[in-house]
């Protein structure tokens, strides 16, 4: 099948003879996408589940939802659209059953709504879900697209045949120009080949890295990618790093930082989740129309580092206006204040400038400084122009707070500081901290200022006391710094969150191991992990437990209900663990878990060699039992040398997921519960309560 898709792809259009255009394309010059494209893609939420009535019910969606007012325009339909080969006439064709009235009957729809819509294709032979590609085919393809009513086109890199890319670009490129009708075109070829340097003389758009996923490190990676590509980027002309994951599993502080850098580096903004259920929050954050403001801005920069030490970085983007963005991104874990000057982001001397913070949607002034506190995975980000009303905002202020090392019925110092930035001095300066219910702050100095001079800074200090008994067996809670300061443009209030994870301690007769870094918590009859760990198949095997010494034995059954499991991937595992010694991973026999998987349900899995690596599965090959729930119950029950593992939904009616036999086991073993995230570096918790072992 292969070689005759490929053979009648090569035999239609002779590519080795396609002309190859060193000077820009007509596409550069088509009038399209002056700024970055915005809209949605059903891609990374769906997959190949794409159908005519979810994209039409996505458009009614970014019309009520006002996205469409804020600049959403493309409805962009990805792969698995189409039927597995052409028509007699070598037409590409609709899958009937996804779309029954064609992709014309959808483009009309959208169309209808005031959108345009959007399609995939491939430059190879196939599509990379193995559908008909493209490649010999350019002009008959380009001239259905434009038949239909397309006004974007993404174009796939699969199954190329090892062609360069810029030769089977340019031939859709110029095949899209002679249609007549201006559909964007956006080069998907993962950023290889070197297409910042070309991208601009054949479409509209390139795709400058690999697939994003919806991960904090895939998104940081893909920034990373990215940022240092300004000079390729212009109207009409854009790096994209990829669709937008907001809403689709990143804590809502990453979700704000992906929209912020991806705003600040002039990207395309494309939805990739679910708008039909996204949650306000999430719609917040799509719409936000100063941030919207600045990747659409006309002047068409890509925003540029202006410092990027130890993982705190400075972006500045000029603006048409004259002012600058300025991007504050802190790609550690804990809170930071950075900072910047007013020069270092390219404004000329004046004596006051504004500073807008576009989330927080508030003006304040500075005399140069810009600083922001910024959490952890977060971003801050500013407009900042001159202004020739001084002292007609309130002053630019940050407070910065240190203090950590609680555990439950434990105090630590808090030291709050805030830092004047504004032209004039603060006044009526003061300082406090914020605790959740239970916990006591008493003052250790003065926490009231009368006065703070400009570039001065106003220090207080506090014992901050965490409750003896925590809500649950970690706990994470935030503790907040706060100043009030006022001054001759107005008074403004600001925050330090802190966030703060504690831990009730874990006691005999448990005891706790992990080959990664990971927390512990045990709480009357609940118990906690928080760690990480890439998997336990094979050589792979890296886990959190907490267990118990030499209590499994032959007659012995443990229960554990698995109460709530943080989904890092399908295939996280949770569960009961026994082995000769579990401190021993990779060389210890006697291995085997019962475990629940996020996507996979329960599975049992153990050691069949001796060997001490697991290598027996109780499904098919990537599968498991059941549809995982929680909470849930396990039950694993020894006999001799066999165990049986058993799930229930309800800790009443069992449900057996598989028996194996292990070779060689000690007549006691170590039992206990533990988890892995099956996501390397990437820390998942799971909750677990009365584990009964007998």
């Amino acid at each position: 099948m292969w070689a005759a898709l490929i053979a009648a792809a090569l035999t239609v259009v002779p590519l080795a003879v396609v002309p190859f255009a060193a000077t820009p394309a007509e596409a550069v010059d088509n009038g399209l996408a002056l700024t970055p494209p915005m809209g949605w893609n059903d891609w990374n939420a769906f997959g190949c589940n794409v159908s005519e009535q979810l994209v039409e019910q996505t458009a009614d969606k970014i019309v009520s939802s006002g996205l469409r007012a804020a600049g959403y325009q493309y409805l962009n339909i990805d792969d698995c659209w189409m039927g597995k080969s052409r028509d007699s006439g070598g037409n590409l064709v609709p899958d009937s059953t996804k779309f029954p009235h064609g992709i014309k009957g959808v483009a009309d729809y959208v169309h209808a709504k005031g959108l345009k819509l959007g399609i995939y294709e491939s430059a190879g032979t196939m599509t990379c879900a193995g559908y008909p590609g493209s490649l010999g085919h350019e002009q008959q393809d380009a001239n259905t697209f434009a038949t239909w009513g397309v006004d974007y086109l993404k174009y796939d890199n699969c199954n190329n045949m090892g062609i360069p890319a810029r030769q089977r670009y340019q031939a859709m490129g110029d095949a899209l120009a002679k249609t007549g009708r201006p559909i964007v075109y956006s080069l998907c070829d993962w950023g290889e080949e070197n297409v910042p340097s070309w991208g601009g003389s054949v479409g509209n758009l390139w795709r400058t890295t690999g697939d994003i996923d919806a991960s904090y490190g895939r998104m940081l990676a893909i920034f990373h990618q990215n940022v240092n590509l300004a000079a390729a980027a212009g109207p009409g002309s854009w790096n994209d790093p990829d669709m937008l994951e907001v809403g689709n599993g990143m804590t809502p502080t990453e979700d704000r930082t992906e929209f912020s850098l991806w705003a600040e580096m002039a990207a395309p903004l494309i939805s990739g989740t679910d708008l039909r259920s996204a949650s306000a929050d999430t719609l917040a954050i799509y719409g936000n129309k100063e941030v919207i403001a600045v990747d659409q801005d006309k002047l068409g920069r890509q925003g540029k580092p202006v410092s990027m030490a130890g993982g705190l970085d400075v972006l500045a983007k000029p603006l048409a206006d004259g002012s600058v963005a300025v991007t504050l991104f802190n790609e550690n874990t804990t809170p930071a204040v950075i900072s910047t000057t007013a020069s270092a982001i390219g404004l000329g001397a004046a004596k006051d400038y504004t500073v807008r913070d576009l989330w927080a949607h508030r003006t304040t002034e500075t005399a140069k400084a810009i600083s922001g506190f910024v959490p952890g995975h977060g971003t801050v980000m500013y407009r900042v122009a001159p202004t020739r009303r001084p002292d007609a905002y309130a002053p630019n202020v940050v407070v910065d707070t240190t203090g950590s090392g609680w555990s439950a019925g434990s105090s630590a110092t808090v030291t709050s500081t805030v830092t004047d930035n504004g032209a004039r001095a603060a006044t009526d300066v003061r300082l406090g901290v914020h605790v959740p219910a239970g916990w006591t702050v008493t003052p250790l100095t003065r926490t009231r200022f009368a006065r703070v001079p400009s570039g001065g800074q106003a220090v207080a200090r506090f014992r901050v006391t965490a409750p003896a008994v925590l809500p649950a067996p970690i706990t994470r809670t935030t503790v907040t710094a706060v100043a009030s300061v006022h001054g001759p443009g107005g008074s403004q209030t600001v925050t330090a969150p802190n966030p703060v994870e504690l831990s009730a301690p874990v006691r005999a007769p448990f005891k706790t191991f992990s080959d990664n870094t990971a927390t512990f918590g045990a709480q009357d009859s609940r118990l906690a992990i928080d760690g990480a760990g890439a998997d336990l198949w094979d050589g792979t095997d890296q886990y959190s437990a907490i267990y118990q010494q030499g209590a499994e034995h032959d007659g012995s059954t443990t229960v554990v209900k698995v109460t709530a499991q943080a989904d890092t991937s399908e295939w996280a595992k949770a569960g009961i663990m026994v082995r000769d010694d579990i401190t021993k991973p990779g060389s210890s026999p006697g291995y085997l878990i019962l475990a629940e998987a996020p996507g996979k349900g329960y599975v049992l899995q153990w050691d069949s060699t001796g060997s001490g690596r697991l290598d027996s599965n109780s499904a098919p090959p990537n599968e498991g039992s059941g549809t995982a729930a929680y909470p849930s119950w396990l039950k694993l029950v020894r006999s001799g040398s066999t165990y049986t593992g058993y799930y229930s939904t309800d800790g009443t009616d069992w449900t057996q997921v598989a028996a194996a036999t292990l070779p060689g086991v000690t007549a006691t073993q170590d039992v206990g519960v533990f988890t892995s995230s099956h996501s390397e570096g990437a820390s998942g918790e799971a909750d677990f309560a009365g584990f009964t072992q007998n």
